[in-house]
């Protein structure tokens, strides 16, 4: 990975390794060779963003209010059912930004005459939709929510489920430490989780020929054992752990100007 990391400055400087930031996924980057980015494919990612992550975090949220009472919180077990529940939607929110992703990465790869050439996000979705019908929007929904569900449990429900753990064990409070410690190790969590599918997904996607998924698998545990299963783990984890910090880290500051905020205002409402 330091070898590729190196390789990467050396050859394309330091906006090289941020190529392909466009992606929603990153079990992906084999679709595009040679990928750089660009204004047009950068708006892409972030309206997979605001769809995609506003939904998930949105509706967890809101599921935990409403089932925690003043005597009690939901257990794990619920909360990984909430967190499911709302990386489903999520990942059927933001599949008509993913699949637009995928198309402007995609166009760096094809002859000038096949390009679509997509001059943002908007017209890509405006255009999808005129010239191949809405039903274009939701190709692959159902793979991607079911990995939108492994993401969202393995990271939501873990990080609630690590940060409950720190400050009923340890002498922290309710602060950065807390948030820090717990994202460190959700993001831990989520690599492990998704690791396994991210590969599969790969072997499938990137397959000369078609086969089934059980023979697949059969196949590659003949050949490499359970190993298969966490090949890549590191540089996803270099990749996703500071992603989920950084998420986490930015979300609680994000609850506490809000709640603050609504206090106020409920405040002045009832005055």
């Amino acid at each position: 990975m330091f070898g590729t990391f190196i390789h990467i400055l050396k050859n394309d400087g330091f906006l090289g390794l941020y190529s392909g930031v466009g992606f929603s996924q990153p079990s992906q980057p084999f679709l595009v060779p040679e990928h750089k980015l660009t204004l047009p494919q950068l708006s892409a990612s972030i309206l997979r963003q605001l769809t995609y992550s506003t939904t998930r975090f949105g509706v967890y949220e809101e599921l935990k209010d409403t089932f925690t009472t003043v005597s009690s919180a939901p257990s794990f077990p619920s909360l990984i059912a909430m967190a499911s529940t709302s990386g489903f939607l999520g990942g059927v929110a933001g599949n008509p930004a993913d699949v637009l992703n995928v198309r402007m990465q995609h166009d760096a790869a094809l002859p000038p005459s096949a390009r679509r050439n997509y001059k943002n996000a908007v017209d890509g979705i405006v255009r999808m939709t005129r010239e191949e019908g809405w039903r274009t929007l939701f190709r692959g929904v159902l793979p991607n929510s079911m990995r939108a569900v492994l993401m969202t449990a393995s990271q939501l429900a873990s990080y609630d489920g690590f940060k409950r753990l720190i400050l009923s064990h340890t002498s922290l409070e309710d602060g950065l430490s807390t948030h820090f410690s717990a994202s460190l190790l959700a993001g831990f969590v989520a690599t492990t989780i998704c690791s396994p599918v991210d590969v599969i997904k790969t072997r499938i996607m990137s397959a000369k020929e078609s086969e089934g998924l059980a023979r697949l698998l059969a196949n590659v545990y003949r050949v490499e054992g359970v190993n298969w299963m966490f090949r890549g783990w590191v540089p996803s984890f270099v990749r996703l752990g500071p992603h989920t910090i950084a998420t986490f880290l930015f979300w609680e500051q994000h609850k506490k100007v809000y709640r603050r905020l609504r206090g106020a205002g409920e405040e002045g409402h009832a005055v």
